[in-house]
């Protein structure tokens, strides 16, 4: 925390809205979620109630924590449930990091590039102008079928390395083959051995209206293509 306030994205955070604790939860999701966590929840709730105060319209949260720990799976299971009883008509947004079966020491600036990357795209909707899924509500209300079925699993293309992005051309039905790979998925679940809800493509860039054809050829290219056998 101290290494982010010290650099250039310090400045976009208030200083009064930085929470530190004096030890860690130690990988155990109890020691974070009743007695490390615990202590510390009532000033997160404190700061966040003060931005909800200063906004002209709270739309909802977004949560990144991640499960493998015990402060991100405790006090943030913990947090997450505080928020929703203070604040029950807002929409609450996850963005949840499991541990990989294939990769044991991951880099914080990888798994940095990775989630915030993802976010920048499922909230281009909110930030540019757009048909659909305009705001936090609406993405939700459009994506879950059923309100035990909330967890999505965002693919991203094209997904390569942060020093290879600036040379990559690629077109716009190769991103969309792409985005329902099982390589380019945020979790380790083959797409191609289930079937889908619900399904929202974002394309960022300028495009032509195309794009929704194509997509819609390649979505069905790829589903019958999986399930012909069934």
């Amino acid at each position: 925390m101290d290494s982010v306030r010290a650099s250039s994205f310090g400045q976009l955070f208030r200083p009064d809205n930085y929470v530190f604790g004096q030890s860690g939860a130690g990988n155990n999701w109890a020691k974070g979620h009743y007695t490390e966590g615990a202590e510390l929840v009532d000033s997160v709730l404190d700061v966040i109630r003060k931005e909800a105060e200063a906004c002209d319209c709270l739309q909802g949260f977004q949560f990144t924590h991640s499960l493998g720990g015990g402060t991100g799976s405790g006090m943030g299971t913990l947090l997450i449930s505080k928020i929703r009883e203070e604040y029950p008509d807002r929409i609450m947004t996850t963005f949840s990091v499991v541990p990989s079966p294939k990769l044991t020491t991951p880099t914080y600036g990888d798994l940095n590039h990775l989630v915030s990357a993802t976010m920048s795209g499922v909230t281009t909707c909110l930030r540019f102008p757009g048909q659909l899924n305009a705001d936090l509500r609406k993405l939700a209300v459009n994506m879950v079928p059923f309100p035990r079925l909330h967890f999505f699993m965002p693919g991203f293309a094209p997904l390569t390395s942060r020093s290879n992005q600036q040379y990559r051309a690629i077109t716009v039905a190769e991103l969309t083959q792409q985005m329902f790979d099982a390589k380019n998925m945020m979790a380790a679940c083959d797409p191609r051995h289930g079937r889908y809800l619900t399904a929202a493509a974002i394309f960022r860039g300028r495009m032509s209206m195309k794009v929704s054809s194509i997509f819609t050829f390649f979505f069905y290219a790829f589903k019958f293509k999986s399930y012909e056998k069934l």
